[in-house]
């Protein structure tokens, strides 16, 4: 069972991790962060992909989907950009939003080992 602080910085030892945050799907507010960059502000991410969680929701919801958005992957050309729904009750309305670089990732590896990460989360 591991709290944000230390979900995060598990995230950030996936191969090619770039940047990570826990964001609040409802406020759009991050709940906190590690890594980043000058060209990844993540709390603009943050709050960016929190449309992006938003729109795909109410699109299920328009289709009529009775379902539940495990993650979503963005395809960059230099980075995958992975944002995981947290599943627990406690997490409602909670994501975590990765950045990893193509070159130094495993996209599969990095899905499989942020879904533990995700399990383990405890708020």
């Amino acid at each position: 069972m591991a709290q944000i602080e230390v979900a995060l910085k598990e995230a950030m030892e996936i191969p090619g991790a770039i940047g990570v945050a826990l964001v609040d799907y409802d406020s759009g507010m991050m709940l906190g962060s590690a890594g980043g960059s000058a060209e990844l502000d993540l709390e603009v991410a943050g709050a960016g992909n929190t449309e992006v969680v938003r729109a795909k929701m109410a699109t299920m919801r328009s289709l009529g989907l009775n379902d539940q958005i495990e993650d979503i992957l963005i395809t960059l050309g230099t980075q995958y950009h992975l944002i995981r729904l947290v599943s627990s009750p406690k997490g409602g309305g909670l994501f975590f939003y990765l950045a990893l670089s193509k070159t130094q990732s495993n996209l599969a590896m990095a899905r499989r080992q942020l879904q533990a990460i995700e399990a383990e989360l405890v708020l």
